[in-house]
């Protein structure tokens, strides 16, 4: 488990991905497994409970004010799970995430937009990837908290409640 902890890590630090092919015989062909551009519901709760628990701690490392981010993936049995987390300095954008990732969490320690919310960088991160991106304010108690997807098209996003509930999607 701490092997493909570590490799889902440094794939993500290093922009890699991480190949996820599942197959169903001998000699058959591997199929690569797509994340869903929405995440799913146990997704959506896990990322509001554990993505909270992070906000307000301090960043360790080079960057004294740096976002958190945490990937999401599913353990061996099936449960979501923290795949991965590290610090990336405030104005850079997030690289693609390793292959089996199924959403990730930026923790933004100020808000960047006049109207509280998702910024420009995370808008292009879920155009570019069609992966669920939650952006949780670490600058307000409680937290506040937006998902971010693929939606009919474009880029849409809504806000999360303290324990997963859902506002509706906003442009």
């Amino acid at each position: 488990m701490f092997a493909i902890l570590s490799a889902l890590l440094v794939a993500a630090l290093s922009g890699a991905g991480i190949e996820d092919t599942t197959s169903s015989g001998v000699g058959e062909p591997s199929v690569r497994t797509a994340s869903p551009a929405i995440a799913d519901t146990d997704i959506r709760e896990y990322a509001a409970v554990a993505g909270r628990k992070v906000a307000g701690r301090p960043v360790g490392g080079p960057y004294p004010t740096a976002d958190k981010v945490l990937l999401i993936a599913r353990d061996a049995k099936g449960y979501p799970s923290i795949a991965g987390s590290f610090g990336l300095p405030v104005k850079q954008p997030l690289r693609p995430p390793p292959e089996g990732t199924l959403a990730v969490i930026r923790l933004h320690q100020r808000s960047e937009t006049v109207v509280p919310g998702p910024t420009a960088d995370d808008l292009a991160f879920v155009v570019a990837n069609r992966l669920p991106l939650f952006v949780i304010g670490e600058w307000a108690r409680p937290a506040p908290m937006w998902e971010v997807a693929w939606v009919d098209g474009a880029v849409r996003y809504r806000t999360i409640g303290d324990i997963g509930e859902i506002g509706p999607w906003q442009d």
